[in-house]
């Protein structure tokens, strides 16, 4: 094998250091540079990129927090708008059970009123009744004639003292 060749090596070695001379150049000149550009390109786009999106996170941060807060505002308006019209149903409640009340109440008047009309005006007719009776059985009884005035008198008197 040549490659081992001892006086073959002080040559060998020359060109290794001389190729690697060029080849470090190259490299540092031409492909390094490029690769280097290459990187920073990336990672600017990479900054840039988490930049905007720290800004659309910051946006979308800001609308939640209107978001929320136009939402507690509407709460509170839906429960303002429920108090107030519980407070008028309340009220409305109120009215209308005042309303059946006083009808109620004139009704009940109303029908005590026909009912006393209706026990008097019973009352009269017992009245009359029974003082007709009550003539009627005294002249069958003792055979005495008995005025209408003295009968009604005679039963007014009897009811007065059965009360």
């Amino acid at each position: 094998m040549p490659q081992f060749w001892i006086e073959d090596f002080l040559p060998q070695i020359f060109w290794l250091a001389v190729s690697f001379a060029v080849l470090y150049f190259l490299m540092a000149r031409l492909a390094l540079p490029r690769v280097a550009d290459i990187l920073e390109t990336r990672q600017n786009r990479v900054e840039g990129d988490l930049d905007q999106a720290a800004e659309h996170k910051r946006r979308a941060e800001q609308v939640m927090a209107e978001y929320e807060t136009a939402l507690a505002e509407s709460r509170a308006q839906a429960q303002a708008v429920i108090g107030e019209a519980q407070a008028a149903s309340a009220a409305e409640a109120e009215r209308r059970g005042e309303e059946l009340g006083d009808r109620l109440q004139r009704q009940a008047n109303e029908a005590q009123a026909r009912i006393e009309a209706a026990k008097a005006a019973a009352m009269d007719e017992v009245r009359a009744v029974a003082a007709d009776l009550a003539q009627g059985a005294v002249e069958r009884l003792i055979g005495v004639e008995v005025t209408a005035d003295a009968a009604r008198a005679a039963v007014d008197a009897a009811m007065t003292e059965a009360r």
